[in-house]
């Protein structure tokens, strides 16, 4: 997509809706049982910015994300609501990204299933890094929580976690599989439908 379609007003109208969209569909999280502590909240928020990402491209894809972003820190941010934002968005990137690009490269059915595949598998280890480097760090200060009580949530949900590292193998990961999957099946679901309005 060349800068100048992109930044056209039809294209500006249509990644500002995906972006509203985006960010209501974001407030209805909740969390998934057995899975992951609670404080890990699945939404799907992330459909309407890979429809917007497989309609209009990888740049569109992460003007979706950002401005999605931008209004939840607009209407809901704090200390460490801004730090979760910012790792919301990055771990949008690493889904979103190589499943527009590579369906952006071959337009069928094959392309976007690879393109998610590869996406879930991003997200999957951007993800766990992002977790381990930066959220915990960052819940425990801000909440004033020692590391390993934050630890002891996930040892309730998986036996097998007894410091951070298991905590980012056996629960985010998993989390984020989960979280690829049923975002990937949504938007094969949806997108045919939906694709002939946004290239109207």
């Amino acid at each position: 997509m060349t800068n100048r379609k992109f930044f056209n007003i039809k294209t500006m109208a249509k990644v500002s809706i995906l972006a509203a969209i985006a960010f209501i569909l974001m407030e209805f999280d909740f969390p998934i049982p057995f899975i992951a502590p609670p404080f890990y909240k699945l939404d799907f928020s992330e459909v309407a910015v890979l429809i917007g990402g497989f309609a209009m491209g990888p740049l569109a894809g992460v003007a979706i994300e950002a401005m999605k972003v931008f209004l939840s820190c607009l209407f809901f941010g704090s200390g460490t609501a801004y730090v979760g934002e910012l790792a919301n968005f990055v771990m949008g990137c690493a889904f979103i990204l190589p499943a527009a690009w590579f369906y952006r490269r071959h337009k069928n059915l094959k392309s976007a299933l690879i393109g998610m595949i590869f996406g879930t598998l991003s997200l999957m280890l951007v993800g766990g890094l992002t977790n381990y480097f930066v959220m915990l760090p960052a819940y425990s200060f801000f909440f004033h929580m020692p590391l390993e009580a934050i630890i002891s949530m996930g040892a309730e949900v998986v036996p097998f976690v007894n410091n951070a590292f298991t905590l980012v193998l056996f629960c985010t990961t998993p989390f984020n599989l989960i979280k690829g999957i049923v975002t990937s099946l949504m938007v094969f679901l949806l997108y045919k439908h939906i694709s002939p309005i946004l290239h109207r």
